[in-house]
Order: C-alpha cells, then structure tokens, then sequence
C-alpha cells in the first residue's frame, strides 16, 4: 500500500513535464475547502440562532409555571411551595404575581394626553427577575418607593421608548374594577360603570431593561417587585408559582410530576407550550438545515468525481506504465483513491480552518446585522461546536472515498496497449 500512496501523492501534487494536474488539484482542493466550510458554517449559525434565542426564551421566564384555572388569585403557601421543592428535578421555586393593566405616560406638552399602551405587571422577588433576565438586563432595579409612594416598575426598552419614558419618569397604571386590571368587562356595563370602575396608581420607571424579545416581551411585560405590588393590589396573594428545573430534557415529566403533586386545582405548563409558537419557528429553521446540507454535498461529491477522472485523462499514459510493469487494477484503483482520499483531506483541513477563522471574525466584529424587531438579535449568532466540525470532516470524508470508487474503476479498467497508444 505504501507504494500506491506514493505514485497518489505524485500524481496529486507533483507537476509533470507536459500535464498540468496540480492546477486541477488545485481547484478540486478549493471546491471541496469551500463545501466543507459552507457546512460547517450552516450548522454554526443555525445552531447558534436557536441556541440564542432559547436561550433568551428560558432566561426571561421560568422553566416551569403552576396556576389555577382562569387566573385564579390564591394565597402561598409554604405547603405548596415545599410540595413543588420536593418533586424531583425541580431547583427553585418563587411566588408571581401578574396583572393586566393599561399603562399612561404624561404629556410632554400642554394639552397634551400621552401614551397609553396594554402591559403586563409581574411581581417577583428582584434575585429572580434578575436571574430571569441574565445579563440582558441593563438598569439597576430599585425596589423601595420613593416619598409619594409611586411603585417602581422596571420597563422594557421598547416599550420605553414607544412611550417616551426614561429612567425616573413617572407613569400611571389603569386597572379595571378596582382590582389591578383582575376584573372583567361583561360589555353590558354603561360608561359611568366603567370610569368608576377604574383603578389607577402612581408609578415611575425604576430601570430599563433590553432582552432583545421586541414583540410580546420587551413591549409589553413590566416587573415590579413582588411585596410591594402585592401591597398596593392583593395582599398575600399570588397568580402562581415558578420553578426550574435541574435538565431541560427532563422538563416534560417533571412538569407532570409537580402537576400529580399538587393536584387539583392546580395546573402546570412548560416554556416550551407557552412560547410553542416560537419554538416551532426555531424547529422549522432546523428543518431546512437537512437540505441545504445534502445540496452543498452533492456538490462536493461530483467535484471530485470529475477532478479524478480529468486526471485519469490525463494520466491515460502513466496508467499504461504501470500496468505494462506489473501493477495489478486493484493497485491502480487504489492509487486513484488514495489521490481521492489526500486531495480531500487537503480540502477539508483547509474549509475547517477557512470557517473557524470566519466564525471568529464574525464573533469578534459582528459585520453581519440583523433587524432586531424581526429575529430577536442584532448580529448573526455563530456557536462554534466541535462536533459539527467533526461530524461534516468525517461526512465529506467518507462520502468522497465512497463516490471516488467510480473514476478509480475506470482507470483500473485501461488496457496497457490501449492506454500506451493514446
């Protein structure tokens, strides 16, 4: 075998006196290099996009949340919370609070009536908003009211800037029949009924907070700190309880063991079935991937096809050689995949190299953007994985060798005299 490899290396990457194979290596080394780098640059920014945006999903909100139907309001207590701790997998476990409510920034102007915009208040213990919102959050929280008593609120940035409001401003919450936005419209009250109904607090923005979830996040969610939102509106009671868990991959049945847990009237639901909308979206980005994969191969593999049988062309006559010398047709097949096999990896090494330092550079400067309001970032996410690395080497590798086997047979098939005359 080793004498094979050597006339393979020869042929591959040795210039002869009238052919000219190293250019058509050359090329062949570029194609596969470009294919392998398109490969892995796939999975990597594919697998980057989801992983990003899960993982913002995940940190704005818990792994796991238990409520009573209709959005029952019910007191904790340390039964269940105990209950839920004690349920296998399960890490953490805090109290909510959550409220639908209007929010009515002041006019800038005389005359003029401001911004009014729906939101949702959810009460929780700072050391959790702060968990949930990871390193996405950009405004110190403060907690304490200040001497008129108007609750702090912690905005999203583009509900922020929708209402014109920055850190410090003061806002007014509008609930509906006296209970934080809990109460509900029959359509057959009359208008005095409804204004009378109307509950309104004094607020002012404590911090800004960005995540980069523009549409449904961002926009509309507001925390507050729990005690004190309970204080103003429901003392002692809470919407539900949030928990995470140990492994995500194990969410789905722990999510059914807190349910059996508790029991009635109680209800669990995942991140993954209240934000399956989004999910599917992401899934769906990982469906195309199986395509553009099996596009980009197809092309590798008829690029080396065609680069072996160029150089049996023009090889026709040193084929003849070492056929008139002795060499067995399966010693001239295995010279041709041998060739195959140094030119590929030759490619592969240098697309592996190629996308690393394209996946590095993009990390490091973020020329690519992103409409934000659109995909939820503002740059092109790129995880740089070494088994995706691994996996489409070892693809293109053996799907090279594999396809090789065609133009190898066809040099093996040359009859000396035929070959010799050519």
């Amino acid at each position: 075998m080793k004498t094979e490899f050597y006339i393979a290396r020869r042929f591959a990457f040795k210039q002869r006196s009238l052919s000219r194979p190293t250019f058509i290596v050359l090329a062949s080394v570029l194609g596969i290099a470009v294919g392998t780098a398109a490969l892995i640059l796939t999975l990597s920014i594919v697998n980057g996009f989801a992983s990003v945006i899960e993982g913002k999903l995940i940190r704005f909100t818990s792994h796991l949340q238990v409520r009573q139907p209709d959005q029952h309001l019910f007191p904790e207590t340390r039964h269940d919370v105990q209950s839920l701790k004690s349920v296998p997998g399960i890490v953490s476990v805090s109290p909510f609070l959550e409220m639908n409510v209007m929010l009515r920034s002041r006019g800038k102007k005389p005359g003029d009536s401001g911004v009014i915009v729906p939101a949702v208040i959810k009460g929780t213990n700072p050391d959790d908003a702060a968990r949930f919102l990871g390193r996405e959050r950009v405004a110190t929280w403060a907690v304490q009211a200040d001497e008129e008593g108007a609750l702090p609120l912690l905005l999203g940035k583009s509900m922020a800037e929708n209402m014109g409001l920055k850190t410090g401003d003061r806002l007014m919450i509008v609930g509906i029949g006296g209970k934080g936005g809990s109460g509900r419209i029959t359509g057959t009250e009359s208008i005095v009924e409804l204004l009378s109904g109307l509950d309104l607090q004094v607020a002012r923005v404590a911090g800004i907070y960005e995540t980069g979830l523009t549409e449904g996040f961002d926009d509309i969610v507001v925390f507050a700190g729990l005690d004190r939102l309970q204080g103003v509106y429901h003392p002692g009671m809470i919407s539900g309880y949030e928990a995470n868990v140990s492994d995500l991959r194990n969410l789905p049945a722990i999510s059914a063991d807190a349910s059996r847990t508790l029991g009635y009237p109680f209800y669990t639901y995942t991140v993954y079935e209240r934000y399956a909308n989004l999910f599917e979206w992401l899934k769906l980005q990982k469906n195309i991937m199986p395509l553009l994969v099996i596009t980009i191969t197809v092309v590798a593999v008829f690029n080396i096809i065609s680069t072996l049988l160029v150089l049996i062309i023009e090889k026709t006559r040193e084929i003849g050689m070492l056929s008139a010398l002795g060499l067995e047709p399966s010693s001239i097949s295995a010279v041709f995949m041998g060739q195959a096999f140094m030119i590929s990896l030759v490619g592969i090494g240098a697309g592996n190299l190629f996308a690393l330092g394209l996946s590095l550079f993009e990390q490091r400067f973020h020329l690519i953007t992103l409409p934000e309001k659109s995909y939820f970032i503002k740059h092109v996410p790129i995880l740089i994985n070494p088994i995706d690395y691994l996996v489409v080497s070892c693809g293109v590798a053996v799907l090279t060798l594999l396809f090789a086997f065609i133009p190898s047979r066809v040099a093996a098939s040359l009859k000396p005299g035929t070959a010799l005359t050519v």
